[in-house]
Parts: structure tokens; sequence; C-alpha cells
């Protein structure tokens, strides 16, 4: 894409995962897929930002020339500011859902407290055994 394109709001908040990810920073739009592994502070910070002007995140980071120069490899455009929400509701991340099992938790506590007492129990009829010979 060309950097001087122009892209709204709801397509850039559409690519908000790992393999997909694009983020606005200062009016520029970032297409940061690539650098999703590189990123010093790992693929969360940059997810967590994503659907939002993610400006004032990267300012109080305070990253560095470096990094600052790096971006322009991943500039794809730019946000056009009338379609920016005033005020976007925060949405939290989908999880995928954790299934504990309750049963498992139980034997698994029942387990820590048997297993050392039968090898107690085993080392010491081995010694009783042993002894008595």
């Amino acid at each position: 894409m060309a950097s001087d394109n122009v892209l709204e709001f709801e397509e850039v908040a559409k690519h908000n995962v790992t393999k997909d990810c694009w983020i606005i920073i200062a009016g520029k739009v970032y297409d940061v897929t690539p650098f999703m592994d590189e990123h010093p502070g790992g693929d969360e910070v940059l997810l967590a930002v994503t659907g939002k002007d993610a400006t004032a995140d990267f300012e109080d980071i305070g990253h560095s020339d470096s990094a600052r120069e790096m971006m322009e490899k991943y500039h794809i455009g730019q946000i056009d500011a009338s379609t920016i929400p005033v005020k976007r509701t925060y949405v939290n991340p989908q999880e995928a859902p954790s299934h504990v099992d309750k049963d498992n938790d139980f034997l698994i506590k029942i387990l820590q407290f048997l297993v050392p007492i039968m090898i107690l129990g085993l080392a010491f009829g081995i010694r009783q055994y042993t002894k008595s010979e």
C-alpha cells in the first residue's frame, strides 16, 4: 500500500490479531504484523493498542530515535480523522474459555497429600523388613 493511502478508522480497527495487526500513531497507520515477534514489549503490547489512537501510549514509553526510524517501513497510510469516534468504549480482548475441571483439581489435591504419605510408608516398611533380617 502507498503511504498516501487514507484509511477509515473502522477498517484499521478490524486488523486486531497477531497475524494481522494495524495501529494508529500520530495520524499514521502502521501494519506491524511483521514486527509482532520482534517487539521488545511482546505482541500483547501492540494488540492492546489496536482499535484506538495509540499515540499517547507510544509517547509514554519514550521510544528511541531508532525505533521511530524503524516505524517508517511499516507505514501504510494516513487515518481519516473524521472517522475516529469521539469516545470509544473499551472492549475486553476475547480470550479462549478456560475449562477448569473441578474434579481434576480435587484429585490433584488428594494426590499431593497421599503420594508423600505412601512414599513414607513404603520407606518405613522397607526399613522394617531389612532390619528384621
